[in-house]
């Protein structure tokens, strides 16, 4: 459930953005598109970092050797 929340939240943020854009700048239907795109793009990392997929995250504590 959490996964698909994460999902959704990116797209809609995206399309929401987008039709703001729009409105005040008069870009009729570019920024909807570009948004959506960005939503989705937003979407999917949000649901690879929630659930581990991206992997372990690197620090200053990860290095070896130094």
């Amino acid at each position: 459930m959490q996964l698909s929340t994460e999902f959704i939240a990116g797209v809609i943020a995206g399309g929401i953005l987008g039709w703001i854009f729009d409105r005040f700048l008069g870009t009729k239907p570019w920024g909807m598109i570009v948004f959506l795109m960005l939503g989705f793009v937003t979407g999917v990392y949000n649901v690879m970092r929630a659930s581990g997929f991206s992997g372990p995250r690197s620090g200053p504590d990860d290095r070896k050797g130094s």
